[in-house]
C-alpha cells in the first residue's frame, strides 16, 4: 500500500465519519427522507455533470448497472434514508457506531453465506466485534436510547453490508465519476416519492441547516464516495476496508467534538473493542 493509498483512506474515513453528525444537523432541521434525496439529486447531477466534462460515459456494462442499481438503493435509499430517519431520535455517535460494524458483517455473511474460510485472527476479531457492540447496546438501551431508531440504524448497516459487497462490481471498468453520480440519482429516485407520500415540507431555515447540507452534499455524499470507489480501484476492496478501523474513533469523537454529545466510559471501550476487531478481520484477510 503506497502513500497516495494511505492518504486517500485516511480522507475517507475522516469524511465518512463526520457524515453522522452533519446529518444530525440537518434532520433537526427538515424532513429527513425529502431532505435526502434532494442532496442525492444535487451531488448526483454534480457527479454526472463533471463526469461527462471529463469524458466519461454513461455506457455502462452489464455488470456496471447491477452494481450502480445495488449500490444506490441498498446504501443510498435503505442505509442513509433509514439512518437520516433513526437520527431524529438517536445520537449521531451511535448511528456512526452501529455502521462501523460493517466490516464485520461483510466477514460475517462472506463466511456463513459464501462458506469463505475465515482465519482464527478473523475469527478473534469477530468475537470482539460482538462484545464491543453488546458493551455499547447495553450501556445505550439502560440509558433511554430509542429503541425504533436502534432497529433502523440495524437494518441500515444489514444493507449497507449487501452494497459493499456490490461495490466491486460497479467500480470495475472505469467512468468512476460517472458511476458516482448515477448511483446517487437512484437513490433520489428512490427516496422522493417515499418523503414527499409520508413528510410534511416543513423546514427551519437557519445556518446550521445550510452549512450541513452543503457540506453533506458535497464532502460526505460526493467526494467520499469517489475516494472509496477510487480506492477500491487502486488497493481492492480487502485491504481498502482496513481503514474502517478508523470509523468507529472518529464518529463518535466528531459527534463529542462539534455536537455535545456525551461519551460514557463503556461507549470508549466498545469502540475500542470494536475497531480492534475490524482490524482483526481485515489483516486476516490478507495474511
Amino acid at each position: 500500500m503506497d502513500i497516495k493509498a494511505i492518504l486517500m483512506g485516511l480522507a475517507f474515513a475522516l469524511m465518512w465519519s463526520s457524515a453522522f453528525t452533519s446529518a444530525r444537523v440537518i434532520v433537526e432541521y427538515a424532513p429527513p427522507l425529502s431532505a435526502l434525496a434532494l442532496r442525492f439529486l444535487i451531488s448526483g447531477l454534480i457527479g454526472v455533470a463533471l463526469a461527462w466534462l471529463l469524458g466519461q460515459s454513461a455506457r455502462l456494462s452489464r455488470r456496471q448497472w447491477t452494481g450502480v442499481l445495488i449500490f444506490g438503493i441498498c446504501q443510498n435509499a435503505l442505509y442513509l434514508g433509514l439512518n437520516f430517519v433513526a437520527m431524529q431520535t438517536i445520537p449521531a455517535s451511535l448511528a456512526a457506531i452501529i455502521a462501523s460494524t460493517m466490516p464485520l458483517l461483510v466477514a460475517l455473511a462472506g463466511w456463513l453465506v459464501f462458506g469463505t474460510k475465515v482465519r482464527p485472527l478473523g475469527i478473534a476479531g469477530l468475537v470482539a466485534g460482538l462484545v464491543g457492540v453488546v458493551l455499547i447496546m447495553g450501556a445505550r438501551l439502560q440509558g433511554g436510547v430509542d429503541p425504533f431508531g436502534l432497529i433502523l440504524c440495524i437494518i441500515g448497516v444489514a444493507s449497507l453490508t449487501v452494497a459493499t459487497m456490490a461495490v466491486l462490481g460497479a467500480s470495475s471498468g472505469g467512468n468512476v465519476l460517472m458511476i458516482v453520480g448515477l448511483q446517487m440519482l437512484v437513490g433520489s429516485a428512490m427516496l422522493w416519492p417515499v418523503g414527499l407520500a409520508l413528510e410534511e415540507l416543513t423546514i427551519t431555515w437557519n445556518w446550521q441547516l445550510i452549512v450541513a447540507f452543503v457540506y453533506t452534499t458535497l464532502v460526505p455524499g460526493l467526494a467520499a464516495t469517489l475516494v472509496w470507489f477510487l480506492l477500491v480501484g487502486r488497493i481492492g476492496a480487502v485491504k481498502a476496508s482496513t481503514f474502517h478501523f478508523l470509523n468507529p474513533f472518529l464518529g463518535v469523537a466528531i459527534a463529542a467534538a462539534l455536537l455535545g454529545e456525551r461519551i460514557g466510559v463503556l461507549d470508549v471501550l466498545g469502540v475500542a473493542i470494536i475497531a480492534g476487531g475490524i482490524l482483526a478481520v481485515q489483516l486476516s484477510k490478507q495474511a
